[in-house]
């Protein structure tokens, strides 16, 4: 039991680990690839449209040589899941268009908020005092060391509504299809990736557009562009197999808080390898949403401690008898039936 407590706890680490470092690791690489410095590509959708179509390739080899199992989802989930992601995607992408550089990070900080409410109306699920203190915690760290100018228009503020509820239906709905179909992350993945590929891809250069007024097909290719693209694809791989693990084994509110973790490490890696400015502000609001995270892992961990002793109450206070009637069911009682005919005889 010990053994099985030590591992499931090491590969929680090894999903949080997947995702910090690859997401953290597609961001250096995107801004290398899409910043004016570099390769100036700027057609986010299209690149996003590559990276499900690297992982729906992945998907259909792992599939094909055995590795992982297909497990039947209905299309019209699939379909609807994969509209809602696409909106989430290019929700955000018009929002960092249209808004200020604050109002975007607001955008993102709203979040964790918005999946607690979301989960409460469609699931009931309640939390406790402890994280609903740690998340305030965290989202003030985060926007003291992230938000500056704040300026709202109208198209903005809507694009920022759109994008931040579907985003959080999305992630809600990764966890939801995964209990409610009993299929596994990667198989999930290996479902949707495909509809969101070819949607992307399609829409994705029109979309691009109209958000930087460049044509794709009068990019000029290099060596290098392929190479950070191939970094890009692959990076994207690991980065939606462990959003879905995440959200799989823990919840959409720890996957918010995870963000940003992630928020932390790219400041301080912009500061290491792009010279970027770290004030004194920066690291204040950082040393603040570290400790908020401490004090969510603690929450949390709280929570588990407290449901396995409530648990626990619960089969103490079953006698032998009830255990054995719970396992029997109803095997050994006189079903109604018969007494009726008893009865009439």
């Amino acid at each position: 039991m010990e053994v099985d407590k030590k591992s499931g706890g090491v590969s929680d680490m090894g999903a949080w680990a997947m995702n910090i470092i690859s997401s953290v690791g597609i961001i250096m690489a995107n801004k290398q690839l899409m910043s004016s410095d570099g390769y100036a590509f700027t057609f986010a959708t299209t690149l996003t449209g590559f990276h499900f179509l690297v992982t729906a390739l992945v998907g259909a080899v792992s599939n094909a040589t055995g590795l992982s199992v297909s497990k039947h989802v209905p299309i019209w989930e699939l379909l609807w899941f994969s509209v809602v992601a696409n909106m989430s995607i290019t929700g955000m992408n018009f929002s960092l268009m249209l808004n200020s550089v604050g109002l975007y990070q607001i955008t993102k900080l709203s979040m964790i908020p918005v999946v607690c409410v979301m989960e409460w109306i469609l699931h009931s699920k309640n939390y406790r005092r402890e994280v609903k203190m740690a998340v305030v915690v965290v989202v003030v760290g985060v926007g003291v060391c992230t938000v500056t100018d704040v300026k709202v228009n109208a198209k903005g503020f809507i694009c920022a509504c759109v994008a931040v509820l579907s985003t959080s239906l999305q992630q809600i709905s990764i966890g939801s299809l995964q209990k409610k179909y009993s299929i596994g992350s990667f198989e999930l993945l290996s479902k949707t990736a495909p509809i969101q590929a070819v949607s992307l891809l399609t829409l994705g250069p029109f979309i691009d557009f109209s958000l930087s007024g460049n044509n794709i097909l009068e990019y000029s290719l290099s060596y290098g562009f392929f190479v950070f693209v191939f970094l890009s694809c692959s990076l994207a791989v690991f980065c939606n197999i462990s959003q879905y693990l995440c959200i799989g084994r823990f919840s959409a509110v720890s996957f918010q808080v995870l963000g940003h973790m992630k928020t932390v490490c790219v400041l301080v890696l912009g500061w290491v390898l792009f010279d970027s400015v770290l004030t004194v502000k920066n690291i204040m609001g950082m040393l603040i949403a570290v400790v908020g995270m401490v004090i969510y892992s603690w929450a949390v961990d709280l929570e588990k401690q407290q449901s396995k002793i409530a648990t626990h109450r619960i089969k103490s206070n079953l006698t032998d008898e009830d255990i054995r009637l719970l396992k029997e069911g109803v095997e050994h009682t006189p079903p109604v039936v018969t007494e009726i005919e008893q009865s009439k005889v």
